[in-house]
């Protein structure tokens, strides 16, 4: 192989390993590196915030099913993304992370913007390596992009001095090697597994983004339908299992482990699935399992298995493949609905925890209340459903406001939901315009709420530079909604007299003109106060040609 500079291998190794977009906010040390960008058949996609590059690669990478690449500047650009990372992080998604800095030669001196970078990144990170030797570039690549990919997935970083850029390499660009890491228990552990769970009255099963991951929705059916146990989804924020499945429960809040516990506290039997529990804020420190309780956990990170509560039997494999062993010894032929025991019904859904992010049937999220008229957000996902063309992606960050989305848009089909997680604001747009790019055939549609929209709202100038073909609507209530829910319950708790919110929850005065806004970065879109203006809002969403946005009156 030619010796060529190590900053032009960097684009023939992403190259080799199919890598379409590099997302990133450039950075002068970064500046022999971009210079060759326009040269690469990699192209780069310009975001104004490190925030949004990151959620833009996280989008992708969740809708591709590959790596997002991302490209930050030094310390002040990592730093600045760093809340993006540890959603990323939490949420399993495989990023390869490229960190520029000024020079090895420079390391002594501590000028601006030097810090340990490796050390900042660590916490949100699988993986974090400086790279000091030009002939070392490509390889260190290639493990990042094995050990984003390999299960559990997650971010990783690489910090690629400017000076060792500049350094000559005759490494070859060869598409990285990863590892088959896919699993299935030994069949006496299946058999255990089966006879414990089968062995149960009151059965229940948990699951979470490990079975996206592995594509084990059929087989998480077949398992469920065996036992006709219900099914709750934990850290689940894909299309883990049909919402409109009679044995789905709804998702448990991850604010407070209470909400949990009233869920679980009554199952004899539990299968814990490709999640770990529990991943409230204020989690239950006690076993909200039942005594007796015989507990299974299936996941393919060991480490998340029995981490916070014991178990009876813990299986460190692929949960496709575990499933459908453990479906064969529940002794359900494939394609058979019911199993043995039939669909029971999925119990009533505890009360509603505070993050709003269960499945509800009514109440203040948006739904008809005794004697009330239909909210603005309920009559918007009707006509969105009504008028939904085939293959439409949603991408939810509604948070208090989903309740009424999952009414009348379940998430059914494997890649055609994703919703927020890891606790990070602002994920919804460049979230959305990630999955459009990964999959640029489907119709994209973004909820998110106005303050969480403000964490990021610089995507849309991406959005319009790109014409990235995303729609967003932003559930304008003029507050941090989640935050109120919150107090109150807090109060209740404490026994302290409900009074008036803090004034840090109020988002008006001034209120954000988000149309205005959308269109001076270069977005068009239009405002909705009344139900007659949905049906037309809708029909704009869904045929303009290029980003667009709806301001969505749910106060």
């Amino acid at each position: 192989m030619t010796a060529r500079p190590a900053k032009a291998a960097v684009f023939e190794q992403l190259a080799a390993d199919g890598v379409r977009h590099l997302f990133g906010n450039p950075g002068t040390v970064e500046q022999g590196l971009l210079d060759l960008a326009g040269d690469s058949e990699v192209g780069y996609v310009l975001a104004l915030h490190e925030s949004v590059a990151v959620a833009m690669a996280d989008g992708y990478a969740r809708a591709a099913q590959r790596p997002g690449v991302v490209q930050l500047h030094s310390a002040v650009g990592l730093g600045n993304a760093i809340g993006m990372l540890y959603q990323a992080r939490r949420g399993g998604s495989p990023l390869v992370v490229l960190a520029g800095e000024a020079g090895v030669r420079y390391a002594a001196l501590d000028a601006q913007m030097a810090a340990d970078l490796v050390a900042i990144a660590q916490p949100v990170t699988k993986y974090a390596a400086r790279v000091l030797d030009a002939s070392s570039v490509l390889r260190e690549l290639r493990r990042a992009v094995k050990i984003a990919m390999t299960p559990p997935r997650g971010p990783v970083l690489v910090v690629l001095p400017a000076d060792v850029l500049e350094q000559p390499t005759a490494e070859p660009a060869v598409p990285a090697s990863i590892p088959h890491t896919r699993a299935v228990p030994e069949p006496a552990a299946l058999a255990r597994a089966a006879a414990l769970l089968a062995g149960g009255a009151r059965p229940l099963i948990l699951m979470g983004d490990g079975v996206a991951a592995s594509g084990a929705q059929q087989a998480l059916t077949r398992v469920a339908e065996a036992l006709g146990a219900p099914v709750w989804g934990v850290n689940s924020s894909e299309v883990n299992f049909d919402a409109a499945h009679p044995l789905f429960g709804g998702l448990l809040g991850h604010m407070f482990g209470a909400d949990s516990a009233r869920v679980v506290g009554g199952a004899d039997a539990v299968l814990i699935v490709g999640t770990y529990v529990f991943p409230e804020v204020f989690p239950e420190l006690a076993s909200p399992f039942a005594r007796g309780a015989a507990i299974v956990h299936i996941d393919a990170d060991a480490y998340e298995i029995a981490k916070n509560f014991p178990v009876d039997l813990g299986l460190a494999a692929d949960p496709a493949l575990a499933l459908d062993a453990l479906a064969d010894h529940l002794a359900v032929p494939a394609g058979r609905a019911g199993g043995a025991r039939g669909p029971r019904a999925a119990p009533a859904p505890a009360t509603a925890p505070a993050q709003g992010r269960e499945r509800q049937t009514d109440g203040a999220d948006g739904a008809v209340g005794a004697g009330g008229a239909e909210s603005l957000m309920e009559c918007f996902t009707r006509e969105l459903a009504a008028q939904a063309p085939p293959g439409l992606v949603v991408f939810d960050e509604a948070l208090t406001a989903c309740a009424p989305l999952l009414r009348h848009l379940p998430p059914r089909r494997a890649g055609s939901y994703f919703q927020t997680r890891g606790g990070s604001l602002g994920v919804g747009i460049p979230g959305a315009l990630g999955a459009k790019l990964a999959r640029p055939e489907l119709p994209v549609v973004a909820f998110t709420g106005d303050g969480a929209s403000m964490y990021t709202i610089q995507a849309l100038w991406s959005a319009a530079r790109y014409r990235i073909g995303a729609a967003f609507v932003i559930c304008n209530n003029r507050r941090y909604q989640l935050l109120d829910d919150n107090i109150e319950r807090y109060w209740a708790e404490l026994g302290i007299a409900p009074h008036a919110h803090p004034e840090a929850f109020d988002l008006s005065g001034p209120d954000i003109d988000f149309t205005a806004l959308a269109g001076a970065l270069g977005v068009p879109g239009r405002r909705v106060d009344k139900p007659g203006q949905v049906p037309g809002a809708v029909r704009a969403l869904l045929a303009h040609r290029g980003p667009y946005l709806v301001d969505l009156n749910t106060a």
